[in-house]
């Protein structure tokens, strides 16, 4: 038995709104079935609550609860059925007919200006993803579409029909022949593929869609299949999605095999993960996530348009692929899904409102990683060695780009040191071997290990049994500057500042004990002819082999880390270092006594300009002029044959 049919038509600004949701909303068409399911997922949460709290409500099976989805290929319609708690025809005027009422043109306005702010095309406001809301994304790919419901507890069910276009109906339903729940009813467009609009119809395309979006949703998705034997059809329901969600497991009832095969699944990797991290928060805001922590560095690790991020469900419904704003940059390669409860998701649930609940997530999860990596470091220093190896380079750029983890990055973070030609170390362990009175924690940056070894500035602190670190990652060039101290101790490059070294018997390195005085002269005479590259000369306390290097003032940017603001476009000036003279080598020796002799002064200026080039060479920098280097280096070594 039914009742009259109302009709009802929709205001001009609902017109204009329903036009804009269906055309500018939603990128992917293939959405209106994740939006449909999840609506029909949220209707039998509803039941098997209320089914808790009512123990009168008759007719429903709390064990059969399902979502069927049923395609007629010749009608050209796709069913999307529900036996869950259903709607009254005050819910569905409430909840489906929100869109239909009078007074959204503020809803309107927000769209609009949303777009405009976010560029227009398929950008999106801060919107509720209402039920409402996500029904009328099946007008993407139906002209029609009806929708049956009867609640629980009910006899009569109510019928909303609507081509999305002028007007809609709304009826009430009688007869024991309508079941408790919902169904909706798409009379589907036809098939375009240049609009991506697919055939809804067809088995494989149903079942990728539900794979993709829906595949981990807590009820059967069953989808009505068709068989053709010895000439007879035949039907039967299948359900198409896994509904293992690994990570609304307790960890104890999961095992690592089947972890190893989520991994593969979600990342596309062939080799087993290093490690699995596995959160859970309750309370008033409640989420779960499955972390991992790949064997090997992707291919795109570097790519500034590489896909980073974890997939982000919401009651097991696939929210969007690579979500950046769970974790940071620098940890960009962990792979693995994260899953809330309740989120504030705009209105296609395709991009995160900025919300606190947000950033909570995100700070939990970069301190759960971080420890996972620490437990590593204590429990299988194989596999945190594999790790560093392959991902050290990328989380030293949370020094920069995270301050409130820090500390914890320089926990876990291991340098090659002049300690051991192959091991790393650990910060930690760079400062149990300090010397009692040593402040510093001492490093040299530079493009190779063996650059750094063989530098001019090590030869003193080689001398003195005063471990280095030696950094040779880009990055080191930009944390090293930024990063104070480490457990009471500073970090200080040997290549910046004054350097006043003791020997075990307290003097300085070297021979003998030098006359600084007698070098005045030269000094100030190198100062005058070197004036274009140097600011200033002076005897150094870091040499014991070279006759000279530069270094640089404590607070002057490094050379290597101006070329790199230089080449990123930045106007950065070189500043002039400081040339510093061995006094105990014969080259320097030779020099001041040349000078003090009143030699050829170009010859001397010649020479001076060699020194120069030769401690630039020692650093592994480059020659301002090669050539002319080899031309002055050709005519001193011919002067003295």
């Amino acid at each position: 038995m039914t009742a009259q049919i109302e009709t009802h038509e929709f205001q001009a600004e609902a017109r204009q709104l329903l036009q804009l949701m269906v055309h500018s909303i939603y990128s992917n068409k293939d959405i209106f079935l994740r939006e449909l399911i999840s609506n029909a997922s949220d209707a039998l949460d509803k039941l098997r609550l209320e089914s808790f709290r009512d123990k009168s409500i008759e007719g429903i099976d709390i064990d059969d609860l399902h979502i069927d989805l049923e395609a007629d290929r010749a009608a050209r319609t796709l069913t999307v059925r529900d036996n869950g708690i259903g709607m009254s025809r005050d819910e569905v005027v409430g909840l489906i007919g929100t869109i239909a009422k009078s007074g959204t043109g503020e809803l309107i306005e927000k769209l609009r200006a949303a777009r405009k702010a976010e560029g227009g095309d398929g950008a999106t406001g801060e919107l509720i993803g209402q039920f409402g809301v996500g029904f009328y994304s099946a007008f993407m790919v139906a002209d029609t579409v009806t929708l049956v419901t009867r609640r629980a507890g009910r006899s009569e069910a109510t019928r909303w029909s609507s081509d999305g276009t002028g007007t809609y109906t709304v009826e009430t339903v009688t007869g024991e022949d309508i079941p408790v729940g919902t169904s909706v009813t798409l009379h589907l467009k036809p098939e375009d593929p240049d609009d991506q609009l697919h055939d809804y119809t067809s088995e494989p395309v149903l079942r990728e869609i539900v794979r993709r979006y829906s595949d981990f949703v807590t009820w059967p998705i069953r989808l009505r299949t068709e068989k053709i034997e010895d000439g007879t059809t035949t039907h039967e329901w299948e359900t198409i999605n896994s509904r293992k969600a690994l990570w609304a497991r307790p960890k104890d009832e999961v095992s690592e095999e089947e972890y190893r095969e989520f991994y593969k699944h979600i990342s596309h990797d062939w080799l087993d993960p290093l490690r699995t991290v596995s959160v859970r928060a309750e309370g008033t805001f409640e989420y779960q996530a499955l972390l991992f922590l790949p064997s090997r560095a992707p291919m795109d690790l570097y790519y500034r348009d590489a896909k980073r991020g974890v997939q982000l469900y919401v009651k097991r419904v696939f929210i969007m692929d690579n979500c950046e704003a769970l974790v940071p940059d620098y940890l960009r390669f962990v792979k693995g899904v994260v899953d809330a409860q309740d989120l504030s998701l705009n209105v296609s649930r395709e991009i995160l409102q900025q919300d606190r609940h947000i950033q909570l997530m995100r700070r939990r999860l970069v301190k759960k990683v971080l420890g996972a990596v620490k437990e590593m470091m204590t429990d299988d220093r194989g596999r945190y060695d594999t790790f560093w190896s392959e991902f050290g380079r990328v989380v030293k750029e949370g020094l920069v780009e995270d301050p409130d983890n820090r500390k914890a990055i320089l926990d876990i973070s291991s340098f090659a040191s002049t300690h051991s030609a192959d091991e790393l170390t650990t910060l930690r362990d760079y400062v149990e071997r300090a010397k009692d009175d040593q402040d510093h924690i001492y490093y040299l940056t530079g493009a190779s290990r063996s650059i750094v070894e063989n530098s001019p500035h090590m030869e003193a602190f080689r001398a003195n049994g005063l471990e280095v670190l030696i950094l040779t990652d880009p990055i080191d060039e930009f944390w090293v500057e930024q990063v104070g101290e480490y457990e009471g101790k500073t970090f200080q490059s040997i290549a910046k500042g004054q350097v006043d070294l003791k020997t075990s018997e307290g003097d300085e390195p070297g021979s003998e004990k030098v006359d600084e005085s007698s070098f005045d002269g030269v000094r100030e005479w190198l100062a005058e002819t070197l004036s274009d590259h140097v600011k200033e000369v002076r005897l150094s306390h870091r040499l014991t082999t070279s006759p000279a290097c530069l270094v640089g003032d404590t607070f002057d940017i490094p050379p290597a880390l101006a070329k790199m603001y230089q080449q990123a476009g930045q106007e950065v000036p070189m500043a002039k270092r400081i040339l510093e003279l061995n006094p105990d080598h014969a080259l320097v020796t030779g020099l001041r006594d040349a000078h003090k002799a009143g030699a050829d002064t170009a010859a001397l200026a010649e020479t001076a300009e060699v020194v120069y080039g030769m401690a630039l060479l020692a650093e592994g920098s480059e020659l301002p002029d090669p050539q002319r280097f080899t031309t002055l280096l050709a005519n001193r070594l011919a002067g003295s044959l």
